[in-house]
Parts: C-alpha cells; sequence; structure tokens
C-alpha cells in the first residue's frame, strides 16, 4: 500500500487536476448564468495550443499564458454570441464548438509548425515550479503542496474568489439571478444579456489558463487532442459540485486523484488500457449515485430558452 499512496502521489493529483478544476469553474458560473456550456473540451484544447504557439512567438512564457487567455475568450464569445443572440440550443453549440476547435488546432499545427501529431521544441520554456516558503520544510505536507507551477495555486485561488463573489457579492447575487429566473431579473433592470456574456468571457479566461497548465505546466508541448477528454470530465465535475465552486474543488480533486492513481497503476505491470479507463470509470460511476435532477432542469430551461 505504501508504494500506491505516498507523498508523490498527492503531489501528482495536485498536478493533474488543475486543468479539470479551472475548466469546471469556468463551466459552473456559466451554468450559474443560465448557459449549460459542453464546449469545456474546446475551450481547454484551443488554450493549450494557443499557450504553445504563444510561447513560440512571443518566447515569454508569460505572455504565452496572457494570448491563450486572450485566444480563449475571442474564442468563446463564438458560443456566447450564438447562444445568447441567436438562441440556439447551447448543447449543440458547445458540441460543434468542441468539433471546431479538434479541426482548428489540428490545422493550424500543420500550418504554422509544419508538423503532424505532436509539436515540441528543447529550448521552449514551460511554466517555473514555485517552493512555498516555510510550507517547503514542512515534513509531508510540503512535499504535497510545495513545487507546483503558478496556475496550481491559482486554481484554488480563483475557486476561493469565484464562492464569495457569487454567494457574498451583490453583483454575484444579480448574477445567480439572471440565471434562475432571467424574466424576472430583466424586469428588475438587471442586464441578463451582458451578465451571460462576462460569464461565458470568465469561461473562457479559465479554460485558457487550463490549456496553458496542460501545455505549459506539465509538458511544454502540444499533441493533437492532448485534453484527451479532461474537458467532459470538468463538466461531470461541475455537475457534481451543483455549480458551488466548493463543491467543484472537491469533485476535481476525485477525478485528479483517479487520474494520478491510473498513471500509478501502469508502474505494476497492469495493462495500459485499463489503468487508463479507471478516471471514466469513475466518472460514470460518480454520475449514477451522484447525479443532481436539478441539473436536467437547468438543462432543460436552457434548451427551451433558446428557441
Amino acid at each position: 500500500m505504501d508504494q500506491l499512496f505516498d507523498i508523490s502521489l498527492f503531489n501528482s493529483t495536485l498536478r493533474i487536476l488543475t486543468p479539470i478544476l479551472l475548466a469546471a469553474l469556468g463551466g459552473a458560473i456559466c451554468a450559474r448564468v443560465g448557459l449549460f456550456n459542453v464546449g469545456l473540451e474546446g475551450l481547454v484544447l484551443v488554450g493549450a495550443f494557443s499557450a504553445i504557439l504563444g510561447n513560440h512567438l512571443l518566447g515569454n512564457v508569460w505572455l504565452a499564458v496572457v494570448f491563450a487567455v486572450i485566444c480563449v475568450m475571442l474564442f468563446s464569445l463564438l458560443f456566447a454570441y450564438i447562444s445568447i443572440n441567436l438562441r440556439a440550443n447551447v448543447i449543440v453549440v458547445g458540441i460543434s464548438l468542441n468539433f471546431l476547435a479538434a479541426g482548428l488546432t489540428t490545422f493550424c499545427l500543420r500550418a504554422i509548425f509544419d508538423v503532424k501529431g505532436a509539436y515540441y521544441d528543447k529550448n521552449m520554456q514551460g511554466l517555473p515550479k514555485w517552493d512555498i516558503p516555510l510550507i517547503k520544510d514542512i515534513p509531508v505536507i510540503g512535499g504535497i503542496f510545495s513545487g507546483h507551477s503558478p496556475l496550481v495555486y491559482a486554481a484554488f485561488v480563483a475557486a476561493i474568489v469565484m464562492w464569495v463573489y457569487l454567494f457574498k457579492t451583490v453583483s454575484g447575487f444579480r448574477l445567480r439571478a439572471a440565471g434562475e429566473n432571467p424574466v424576472a431579473a430583466q424586469s428588475l433592470g438587471i442586464p441578463v444579456r451582458r451578465i451571460q456574456y462576462g460569464a461565458v468571457l470568465v469561461s473562457g479566461m479559465l479554460c485558457g489558463l487550463a490549456g496553458a497548465q496542460l501545455s505549459l505546466g506539465q509538458v511544454t508541448m502540444f499533441t493533437e487532442g492532448m485534453t484527451a477528454g479532461r474537458g467532459f470530465i470538468a463538466l461531470v465535475a461541475t455537475m457534481l459540485g451543483q455549480s458551488n465552486p466548493l463543491g467543484v474543488v472537491a469533485s476535481s480533486l476525485l477525478f485528479g486523484l483517479m487520474d494520478a492513481f491510473s498513471i500509478r497503476l501502469q508502474g505494476f505491470a497492469l495493462p495500459a488500457q485499463f489503468t487508463q479507463m479507471l478516471p471514466y470509470i469513475v466518472t460514470l460511476v460518480a454520475m449514477f449515485f451522484f447525479k443532481d435532477r436539478s441539473y436536467l432542469k437547468d438543462a432543460q430551461r436552457a434548451n427551451g430558452s433558446s428557441r
């Protein structure tokens, strides 16, 4: 058991869960305004490619992160315009954006870098690892929480800030009102459409950070389809957390742990196909036992309001 559960397992859990947590927070704020964002997978994929492209063009990892955030926010505006202004079905729009992102990143990979499958530059610098003063010297705790990229810590800070904003501020109350009853909110003078656009842009920003962590914080490269379903797992984490940032953190921790555990099992001569299935099996089991029917009603309401 000591070989399965040790400090390095929990350390890798924090690193692996970060893209899921950031994307899930983006899905949560969209859900709070009545937009069921199925396009998280595509947004994270665009962020991962944009981060590598920005690093290649600008030569600075921090500017690359900013470049990725801007690109994904612009890409998310496509989701906002079609869903809000044109009142299209949000589920169909999200799925379409996933396919668009997959094709667009593959095309850009070949058109810009002239490679197929993956791009890697040995001279490219990834995100630095931060050792937290005082904490790094504490046994066990230092080994788990220290030595991560800044985006790992930013993800948990973002969750706390989002929780405070949604439940402790007036503007957060208005945002939730715009999603729960847009007609009543609009009758009170709350700019529902403007709030929805703002939520989608924040979701794009968080997904851009998730993609940057994926391509610059973990491997410093880009491969076609490198999100590998993390956006869909983030969507499930949003649903399990009931769009509550703290609940999203808990569900993301579960999926991150299972993903790290599946990688650990590969060292015990277990088939790679079996270990790679583990996070998705846990996702299905979690949806079966902890399903939230109110979320189905929210999706149906969003679908109905888009007609």
